[in-house]
């Protein structure tokens, strides 16, 4: 896949005339996405914005290596679709697999029969049928779409397959202070089970630790190995991946000294939790899943949780050819990570190992901002069992286990609609509540 971000203003002069645009290739080609058999006829007919084909189909990670998986169009990640701020748009889903699928709007606030989440009352996408899906994007910002199927113990299934696609729906009014925008999306593939410990958390700074929580949990996985059980299940990779491609077999990011790069970053994995550096470079982060940080910062090293997305910003003034890669030697050395190269630095890319970081999102908060008072306090404690169905970890929110079934359940929690007009006025003041 080759990588081909292009500038705002480049996008900005040929947006009336395209539905959308790609930014890294051919899987994000500009314009609607990969054709298929019989597409011509079908654009003639269907007043789509979009067309996302579900299929299997052979994704090259690497030369002469190649996986099979669940994608959409054909392509590893699947086609970036962008849609404008409040601005209707049709997407036509055709689901040539032999079973039912979801498709995820992930972030979006959209109506449940949309939504693509069963769980949400959204129909599914029959078995080699289609849907014409008719949404209003909203908000603005980097989102992105995916399966919603539950996998299971089934690792080519759900989130452990290749649906995944980067979404972008332009606001209304953004300068485009930058010179490229760049879209990586972070995934891993050939998934296996093995029997280990977690993962270590210790990358993150939390503002204050609970010991009586934590000695619970340590009390508890003690007690399920005394009994003789095993380490419950968790998944490994074989293979990982930037945009499809395993670091050094894809084409690389080029930029030139002095740009102004804004990366858009989703890690795309079921499980993993991702970390990604630049020697030389850091990253000012200017939006958090989509929306907007209060106060951008700059960090030397990002940290994403499952579907977790950052923008960030990159003054690129350290010419050279780097490995913007994921800290750990093992996934990085297994393909996480792909090279930016500098106008005129041909050669091998380099990568350093950044100092000591613990990420904390209160950074990117207003210091000394009060918080608002809560209507109401909602305490939830989660919990692992180690191994309990059969030699899966069973995870719980208050003791209970969600049900995995399609039957409905009676609720934890009962809420009551926000008023916004009510507590203004309680608060005397007509002011946003959050500044």
């Amino acid at each position: 896949m080759s990588c081909l971000p292009t500038s705002r203003r480049e996008f900005l002069k040929r947006a009336s005339a395209t539905a959308g645009a790609g930014l890294l290739g051919p899987s994000l080609a500009v314009g609607q996405p990969e054709p298929f058999p019989g597409a011509e006829t079908h654009r003639a007919e269907s007043k789509a914005d979009y067309t996302v084909r579900i299929a299997a189909s052979p994704i090259e990670i690497a030369r002469n290596r190649i996986v099979s998986g669940i994608t959409y169009n054909g392509t590893f990640p699947g086609p970036l679709l962008r849609f404008q701020e409040g601005q209707p748009a049709v997407v036509d889903v055709f689901n040539d697999t032999d079973a039912a699928e979801q498709l995820h709007w992930h972030g979006q606030f959209v109506p449940p029969d949309v939504d693509g989440a069963a769980e949400e009352g959204t129909p599914y996408i029959p078995a080699h049928g289609m849907r014409t899906i008719t949404l209003t994007p909203r908000p603005p910002g980097f989102r992105f779409y995916h399966t919603h199927n539950r996998a299971g113990a089934d690792l080519h299934a759900g989130q452990y397959s290749g649906q995944v696609g980067p979404l972008y729906i332009e606001p209304k009014g953004e300068p485009g202070s930058y010179d490229q925008e760049v879209f990586l999306v972070l995934k891993e593939f050939e998934p296996f089970f093995s029997q280990g410990g977690d993962m270590a958390q210790n990358f993150l700074a939390p503002a204050a630790r609970v010991t009586e929580l934590e000695t619970a949990g340590e009390l508890s996985m003690k007690a399920s190995l005394a009994k003789g059980m095993p380490h419950g299940y968790e998944v490994g990779y074989r293979y990982f991946t930037i945009n499809g491609r395993m670091l050094g077999h894809g084409e690389p990011v080029r930029v030139k000294r002095g740009e102004r790069v804004l990366f858009h970053v989703l890690n795309g994995s079921a499980t993993e939790i991702r970390s990604l550096a630049l020697p030389g470079h850091s990253f000012k982060v200017v939006a958090l899943d989509g929306n907007p940080v209060p106060v951008p910062r700059e960090v030397p090293v990002l940290w994403l949780g499952t579907a977790e997305r950052i923008s960030a910003l990159v003054e690129m003034n350290h010419p050279g050819a780097w490995v913007l890669g994921d800290l750990a030697d093992d996934d990085r050395g297994r393909g996480m990570g792909i090279v930016v190269e500098y106008a005129g630095h041909k050669g091998k890319a380099l990568w350093s190992t950044p100092p000591t970081f613990h990420w904390n999102y209160g950074r990117f908060g207003r210091p000394g901002t009060p918080a608002t008072t809560p209507d109401e306090t909602v305490n939830m404690t989660f919990a692992k069992e180690n191994a309990a169905e059969d030699g899966f970890n069973r995870w719980t929110i208050n003791g209970r286990a969600y049900p995995m079934t399609q039957a409905m359940v009676p609720a934890s929690f009962h809420l009551r609609q926000y008023d916004v007009c009510k507590r203004k006025c309680r608060r005397g003041r007509v002011q946003s509540l959050d500044n």
